[in-house]
């Protein structure tokens, strides 16, 4: 058995004991079990979210985006903001702008636009919404652009620039943010 192998094999093993000390929790759809919530530590700490100093002038409430930094705060107020890792539009469908939140969905049903169609053909018509949805467990639909806030089914991808303008966050982080925000929230979005 090479290193790779063993270490692999030793961080499994690790992660099957840690995980089954607390259980999964109870009531989180996107635990399958005690080995992929010990996986998902791995992934989504890659980009933690947290609270962070916060020098702009914008008004609590307000979700300001940073492309370049792949990052996305939640003003607090008092000098704080919450960051989270995001995944943002690859080049070409990158955008900046101010929008805000005209309707919040859970588990949001997706439809891909004519665009997005004509150069994935292969991509479904619709799809319902669940764990295997690429919008994820929450959407904030941004004005009356095709643009959204939303979850991920690839949480590799945060901190990336892979998507076609929308904004993605790991599932458990947009839930944390569809939870903090109303209709109407003011979204800032800078390159």
């Amino acid at each position: 058995m090479g290193t790779r192998s063993l270490f692999a094999a030793t961080v499994l093993a690790m992660g099957m004991s840690f995980a089954t000390c607390g259980g999964a929790s109870a009531g989180n759809p996107f635990d399958s079990g005690p080995i992929a919530d010990f996986m998902n530590i791995f992934k989504e700490q890659a980009i933690p979210r947290e609270t962070v100093a916060w020098k702009g002038a914008e008004k609590p409430g307000t979700i300001v985006v940073s492309t370049s930094q792949r990052r996305l705060y939640y003003v607090l107020g008092g000098g704080q903001a919450v960051r989270y890792g995001v995944g943002v539009g690859r080049q070409g469908f990158s955008w900046s702008g101010q929008k805000s939140v005209t309707m919040k969905k859970e588990w949001p049903a997706w439809r891909p636009p004519a665009q997005m169609l004509a150069r994935r053909p292969d991509l479904p018509r619709f799809m319902a919404g669940g764990q295997d949805n690429p919008l994820g467990a929450r959407a904030m639909y941004l004005g009356s652009s095709l643009y959204r806030i939303h979850g991920s089914n690839e949480p590799e991808t945060m901190g990336a620039a892979v998507s076609s303008g929308c904004i993605r966050m790991t599932n458990k982080d947009v839930v944390d943010l569809y939870d903090r925000v109303k209709v109407g929230t003011k979204v800032i979005v800078r390159n």
